[in-house]
């Protein structure tokens, strides 16, 4: 147990603690991101959520290589370190290279997680988020599986899995894999259960993996579904809780994993706080019946002339 933060067995026969820490940031200076992975560390996170497409990838490092240097952590083994494939490196045979450059970034010689960002394939340009809808390719699940495979038996990550996937697309992903998924990493909250997708998840033994489970509440993108609810307000008060940690509290007792982000002391503290109480039965009622919206409908990815002509398409009807 990683500083009184439980863990989930993987079916990679790793164990993964239930709490991770977000690095995905909007601008801001290099050297404030790695004093607040940091505190992050010094806070008890042990889990940490990365990616080549977040452009954290080295600041993660620099602040490992300097928490070993304050003594906050004797090795790097202590962490549990995921990082993503982006979508122009989802070629066959750029695989192992992205994964070679993300361990560069990070000064690591192994990942404990690597996952395929989106079931997207782009042209092999520039790493943005802002590209052009002609750059969008069908997306060759078969290659590139087998190639994030070699990566696992290559010791470059002892787990692999997937992020944004599907029902539909973890059955055809199950039905040619060696390696089973041991991961998939998907929007989930309060507004967004995905009941179906951890239902099935559950039965294949993958592990689910929430990010934006506030909303991404602030972060420009996200909404106000979650923290902005009468629900979670109404619970938190009577529970003497904060709104947050209502909300984690109800995903992390659906079994799934959580990347927080916070960039405040207080709040990284406040959010590992979850693991000492239990929601009511009432309470969970409550939350059940929030009405569902998927917050991030991704419509970069949609285009009239590529793969996903439409949202229901990318989603496989799950909106």
């Amino acid at each position: 147990m990683a500083e009184g933060i439980p863990e989930v067995a993987l079916v990679s026969g790793q164990k993964m603690p239930v709490v991770g820490f977000g690095t995905a940031s909007n601008p801001m200076p290099p050297d404030q991101k790695v004093t607040i992975f940091l505190d992050a560390i010094e806070a008890g996170y042990r889990h940490f959520d990365t990616a080549m497409a977040y452009g954290t990838e080295q600041l993660l490092g620099r602040a490992v290589e300097e928490a070993i240097r304050r003594g906050l952590i004797k090795t790097r083994d202590e962490l549990f370190i995921t990082s993503k494939l982006w979508c122009t490196y989802a070629h066959h045979d750029l695989v192992l290279p992205a994964i070679k450059q993300t361990l560069s970034n990070l000064g690591l010689e192994y990942l404990d997680l690597y996952l395929i960002h989106w079931p997207i394939r782009l042209e092999h340009k520039e790493i943005s988020f802002c590209f052009d809808k002609a750059d969008i390719l069908p997306f060759e699940m078969g290659p590139t599986w087998e190639a994030m495979e070699e990566c696992q038996r290559l010791g470059l990550t002892k787990s692999i899995g997937v992020s944004n996937f599907t029902c539909k697309k973890l059955t055809q992903l199950l039905s040619l894999a060696q390696i089973p998924p041991a991961v998939n990493q998907v929007e989930l909250n309060i507004g967004w259960q995905q009941k179906k997708l951890t239902t099935f998840c559950k039965e294949k033994g993958i592990v689910v993996c929430a990010w934006s489970p506030l909303g991404a509440y602030g972060a420009g993108w996200g909404s106000n579904m979650v923290m902005e609810n009468p629900v979670v307000g109404q619970i938190a008060q009577a529970r003497g809780k904060t709104k947050a940690q209502v909300a984690l509290r109800w995903i992390h007792e659906q079994g799934v994993v959580i990347i927080v982000k916070s960039f405040n002391k207080e709040r990284m503290r406040e959010n590992l706080k979850i693991f000492d109480w239990e929601l009511s039965e009432e309470d969970r009622r409550l939350i059940c019946e929030i009405p569902q919206k998927r917050g991030s409908a991704e419509n970069i990815f949609i285009s009239s002339d590529g793969p996903f002509k439409t949202s229901k398409d990318l989603w496989d009807g799950e909106i």
